[in-house]
Order: C-alpha cells, then structure tokens, then sequence
C-alpha cells in the first residue's frame, strides 16, 4: 500500500490532488495566480470544499488570468455573489480584483511573479523533514514575510497562513512527511 500524508485520507479528489500537484515546484505565473485565488477563499474552510469548486473558480475568473480580472466590475462582483457553484464572499471576492491589480504590479516590477515569490526561498524549495501532521506549521517566520510584503503591495485576505498553504501548494516548502512516496520524489539535492 502507498504511504501518503496523514492529511488526505480517502477523498480521490484529495488523493489526485496530493499525488500530482500538491508540493510540486510551480514557476507559471498564471497557476501561482491560481493558488493564491484559492488558497485565499480557502481562509476559514477545508480545501476540500475549495477543490470541488476550483473548476467554477477557473471558469467565473477568466482561466485565473488577472489581466482579465483586473477589468471586473461592481456589475461583476454582484453577478459573482448570486454564482451558487463558487464560494460567495463578497470580500474575498472583491479581493481576487484588488489582487490581480497587485499581481500585475509585481510582474512589472520584477518580470515575473515567480521571480517575485521563489526570490524569498532562493529558487528552490525549503526541504522540511517532518515526521507527524502535527509537526507541520501553519504558518512560519517567512510566510509571515511574504505575507508582510504581498500586504504592502496591495494584497489583501494574503495572511501568513494563507501563504504558508500557498507555499506548501506550489512547492516552496516540502511538507509531504517524511514516510510520504511523495517526499523522496520531489526532494532535489
């Protein structure tokens, strides 16, 4: 039987959504948009609940293209809170436009958001070594960091925890433990 993280239990979405992308480096700007957006409605609920809506996500924000997000209007964000297949929220919502604004803001700046956001780790993931669910942090002294930055750039519902699950996601951070198939494999000496 395949050891996997205690946190997945027998969701095959969660099972699919571990084994593939969960961890794994992710340097496109517009999938790290993606996870941003998600990992912010995320706040307060379990991912599960934010993974089987992420296709009505994609769909109501344009591919998770924050060139096209930045153009929503009040109209928009209206029409967004009667969409039952999303997680209605007017401020998380109104949020994803206040961010896109930033996000595009930091790709000019820097050329990219990966660059952006990998410069805080080096380029390359921070292996951690954990042994136990319960050994993994919320959130760290560099999520706090990032979070700090992306604040004063205009970013809002980005807290520390809410990066720190960004960086878990996109695989800034290797948090699979250590008796997980998965540690070994996205582990890069």
């Amino acid at each position: 039987m395949t050891k996997r993280c205690d946190w997945v239990g027998n969701d095959p979405m969660m099972t699919e959504y571990h084994d593939s992308e969960w961890g794994v480096p992710v340097f496109n700007d517009q999938k790290l948009f993606e996870f941003l957006v998600l990992e912010s409605f995320q706040a307060g609920l379990r991912w599960s609940i934010v993974l089987k809506k992420r296709e009505a996500f994609r769909q109501v924000f344009a591919e998770f293209d924050p060139a096209v997000i930045v153009g929503f209007s009040e109209n928009d964000v209206d029409r967004l809170m009667q969409d039952s297949r999303i997680i209605r929220n007017r401020k998380k919502i109104e949020a994803v436009i206040r961010n896109a604004r930033a996000y595009l803001e930091i790709q000019r700046e820097f050329g990219s958001f990966s660059q952006y956001i990998w410069g805080f780790v080096g380029g390359k993931p921070v292996v951690n070594q954990f042994e136990k669910l319960s050994e993994i942090p919320s959130k760290t002294a560099l999520s706090d960091l990032i979070s700090g930055d992306l604040k004063k750039r205009g970013f809002a519902f980005m807290g520390s925890t809410v990066i720190y699950a960004h960086m878990q996601a996109t695989g800034m951070v290797n948090d699979h433990l250590v008796g997980c198939y998965r540690y070994k494999e996205l582990t890069v000496d």
